[in-house]
Order: structure tokens, then C-alpha cells, then sequence
């Protein structure tokens, strides 16, 4: 039987991730054949020989991988070298007892909702960026609030004063979303979650919504900065004209789930749902 071919994802210029990767190739070596490695993160990844993609890293990698990879989206194997991992939710010591259910089809591949997010200025698109995580307009120097006005299919539907206002789907709901006290979304759904970040009125509260509307948001007026953020990256300071469009992507992001490896069982684990709280661990001080 062949082995399924892979390209490898990392961000080599981590020592310490570097280090992780070296010492794991040989049981990636034992089960698939790695026809690329992409190690440096800023380059454009050729992915045209690859079934599937290896990210090794934290949620960061795998989000920059997703960029990488574009309109076709590779199935992707996240291995967690990081610390809380969501995305890459598999753990190095897993590795040579899930491999081999790939070959043998004993995993699934889970489909999860992307964005397109368009910037529009005066009618005209500025800027356009897929989006796995969340679109967010969030306050900037001299740190004012916002009034954040929501569009849904083009009809208003209310303006929230706040900090900002995130636009997420269920993969991201369990990231900025979560922090500004949204809820979690499974992440298969095909649904978004609308979260204001500390609202002025305590009636603003998340909502959820399908993944099959149009969604736009504008700050035609501003006491500060409002800043258009896309995944964690800023994309433009926004203008009392700009419109900002979300609606679903054609782009799909795919993930490799294995035996064993289920979404709750992924909750339950990352987010010590559960747990005594006297059995974390706390922080050690630093030493002096």
C-alpha cells in the first residue's frame, strides 16, 4: 500500500519548533511520504504533488497555513507543538498511533466554514482576505468607543457602542470570540457568531446567525480609530465611508480527524471542563 503523500508546514525560524519537527520526522517518514517541506511561513507554498498538509506548531501555524494554501485547501494533520492548540489538537506522542488510520480510511475529514471579508471604500473594493478565525473592527488610539453599525443582507440592524464588534465562525468562536465572552460553536456548524466586546448597553449580547447571509459592518463616525483586523492581522484603519463584507467563503477549511479524537473530547481536555480546580497547576513565579 502507498503511502498518502504530505507536504510538511512549520515555522522554522522557532529553534525550539525546529527541534520538535527533526525529532518527529521519522514516524512522518514511516507513514507518509513528505514531498515538500515549508518551512518558512512568509514564502508562497507549493502544494500541486500533496494530498494532505502536516502543520506542526500552535493555531497560529495551522491559520497561516490555511492563508497559504488559499481557494484549494489541502486536508490538514494538526500536531500541536504549541501550548492550548484547538486547531492542532493532536499530540506528538499520538503520532505514530494515528497515522496509519489514514491509510487504512479509518479517519474522517470535517469541513469547516471560511469567510471572504471585502473592504470597501466609497463602493470600490480595497481589499479582499479569506478568513478562517474571525473578522473584527476594534478600537485604536486614543482607545474611544465605537459605534459599530451591523448590516445583515443589507438591512440595518442595530449599532453597538463598544470596543469592537467580532464576526466569527465556529472554528474562531473558540478564540477571540470566547475571550469577549461569546459562545462556542461546534465547529461543523454552518452558523456565525456576531460578539460585541465590552458593549456600553448590557441588553447587546452575542448573536447567532446563518452562515448563508451577507454581513457588513461600517463606523461612518468615530470618536478614535477603528481598525479593520482579519485573522489577527490589521488590514486597514477604516474610513466613515468603508463598508465591511462578510459572507461564506466557496473555500473550505478541511481538517483530518482521527479515532479517538472527537470536538468534545477536544473541549473537554483544552479547556479542563470538569476538573477540580485544585488540581491545576498553578503558574511557577519566576526565578529571581
Amino acid at each position: 500500500m502507498s503511502k498518502p503523500t504530505a507536504i510538511l508546514i512549520a515555522d522554522g525560524s522557532k529553534d525550539s519548533i525546529a527541534k520538535r519537527v527533526a525529532e518527529l520526522r521519522p514516524v512522518l517518514d514511516e507513514h507518509l511520504e513528505i514531498v515538500a517541506e515549508h518551512f518558512d511561513l512568509a514564502a508562497p507554498l507549493d502544494k500541486s504533488s500533496a494530498k494532505y498538509a502536516v502543520a506542526m506548531g500552535g493555531d497560529g501555524t495551522i491559520l497561516r497555513a490555511a492563508r497559504l494554501m488559499g481557494r484549494r485547501q489541502l486536508p490538514v494533520i494538526g500536531v500541536n507543538l504549541g501550548r492550548l492548540g484547538f486547531l492542532a489538537d493532536l499530540p506528538p506522542e499520538e503520532l505514530a498511533e494515528a497515522l496509519p488510520q489514514l491509510a487504512s480510511g479509518r479517519c474522517r475529514l470535517v469541513d469547516h466554514l471560511m469567510f471572504d471579508c471585502s473592504l470597501l471604500r466609497a463602493g470600490k473594493q480595497l481589499d479582499t482576505r479569506l478568513v478562517l478565525n474571525e473578522v473584527s473592527v476594534l478600537a485604536g488610539f486614543p482607545f474611544a468607543m465605537l459605534d459599530v453599525q451591523l448590516y445583515v443582507d443589507a438591512e440595518l440592524v442595530t449599532t453597538y457602542n463598544c470596543d469592537g464588534l467580532i464576526v466569527s465562525t465556529p472554528v474562531g468562536s473558540t478564540a477571540h470570540n470566547l475571550s469577549a465572552g461569546g459562545p462556542i460553536l461546534r465547529k461543523d456548524l454552518q452558523a456565525v457568531v456576531i460578539s460585541p466586546i465590552s458593549p456600553h448597553t448590557l441588553t447587546n449580547r452575542p448573536v447567532v446567525d446563518s452562515a448563508d447571509r451577507v454581513y457588513e459592518l461600517a463606523v461612518p463616525e468615530s470618536r478614535g480609530r477603528a481598525a479593520l483586523v482579519a485573522d489577527g492581522q490589521v488590514v486597514e484603519e477604516l474610513g466613515p465611508t468603508d463598508r465591511v463584507r462578510i459572507s461564506r467563503s466557496p473555500a473550505v477549511f478541511r481538517t483530518v480527524e482521527f479515532h479517538e479524537h472527537s470536538y468534545y473530547r477536544t473541549l473537554r481536555e483544552k479547556l479542563g471542563w470538569g476538573r477540580d480546580p485544585r488540581e491545576l497547576k498553578a503558574t511557577p513565579e519566576p526565578e529571581k
